[in-house]
């Protein structure tokens, strides 16, 4: 690789003034950028990025950890980061936490040795179950700044991104109220998280303000099979004619098994699940959805690293980025 002494002894002038050409500065004349940039791409010079990041002290490179790369929503949220950091100049390492601690825990300190300025990152459910936070201060104490986002740790100071999921279910819930239903029920397979006991809250104060009956709770394990729970749940609660569903799979579940037992959605039931506009498709009728907006749970995410990175704001205080979810009515509900 041609490096900038050979440059800049070929064309007979300074490794600084090479240097300053390269990356346009006004002290250096046009005539010699013009120069510097042509050599350059003839000899296809590419900067030692590792070279660079030892001498700023910086890699221009950021860490995400993501618990499950087939997850839809994450995978959304990754692209988002991953856009907005290049517009900045950063590139992103990706690790996944397989939903494990211990896995969670190894990235971090694979990461955190100089490979990375900072860390965007959403809890393994195994961190959230034990409800285990040293790892994420020991790497904020060695300079290391890291933004959660979706799955977040209340307990750790640092910048987060999260949706308004309490008033998403809590306002779903008041929607299926406002139908008439009389007989609301909660499905979740998400329990153990942040953002599934959150769910379950919004929901069960939206049925209680409205006094009519007690919460109809359906938490459906990893190991259960999600198919069979919910045929069973319906058989066994004949009277629901409405579902809120805090993940996907449960509100496309909740539709296709409605009409596989002879209801009609949404004159029998109503169904509401957070989902993805791809995952509506996934039932008749069409899914009504709450969207979470994925790619700007990134782009916010990317933000506020990028700037504690760069300390724009010159703010110390840790922020908490709270992105307004959409309910985008469809054909499971009236």
């Amino acid at each position: 690789m041609v490096t900038l002494k050979q440059l800049a002894k070929e064309l007979n002038v300074s490794i600084s003034t090479v240097s300053k050409a390269l990356n346009n500065s006004e002290e250096i004349g046009e005539e010699t950028v013009k120069r510097v940039k042509e050599l350059a791409e003839l000899y296809n010079y590419k900067p030692n990025k590792v070279a660079l990041s030892l001498k700023q002290s910086k890699t221009k490179t950021i860490g995400v950890i993501i618990p499950d790369i087939l997850n839809h929503f994450l995978a959304k949220v990754l692209f988002g980061i991953e856009r907005e950091a290049s517009k900045y100049g950063y590139n992103i390492i990706t690790c996944i936490s397989n939903e494990s601690l211990e896995q969670e825990k190894e990235s971090l300190r694979l990461l955190a040795n100089g490979s990375v300025d900072g860390f965007i990152l959403s809890l393994a459910e195994e961190t959230q179950v034990k409800n285990e936070i040293e790892h994420f201060k020991k790497t904020i104490s060695q300079g290391l700044p890291i933004v959660m986002f979706d799955r977040v740790a209340h307990d750790v100071l640092c910048d987060k991104v999260i949706v308004d999921d309490f008033d998403a279910t809590y306002n779903a819930t008041k929607n299926l109220l406002l139908e008439k239903r009389k007989n609301i029920a909660f499905i979740s397979t998400l329990d153990g998280l942040s953002v599934g006991k959150l769910r379950e809250r919004g929901y069960k104060k939206a049925i209680l303000e409205n006094n009519a009956y007690e919460p109809i709770v359906l938490k459906i394990k990893k190991k259960d099979d999600q198919q069979k729970k919910i045929m069973s749940f319906f058989k066994k609660n004949t009277t629901i004619d409405g579902v809120v569903a805090a993940d996907s799979a449960s509100g496309i579940i909740a539709i296709n098994t409605a009409v596989k037992l002879g209801l009609k959605v949404p004159k029998n039931i109503s169904v509401i699940g957070f989902a993805s506009k791809s995952d509506s498709y996934h039932t008749i009728p069409k899914l009504t959805t709450i969207r979470q907006h994925a790619k700007e749970i990134g782009a916010n995410a990317a933000q506020l690293l990028i700037n504690r990175l760069q300390n724009k704001s010159g703010d110390i205080d840790v922020k908490t980025k709270i992105v307004k979810t959409t309910l985008i009515k469809s054909k499971s509900t009236l």
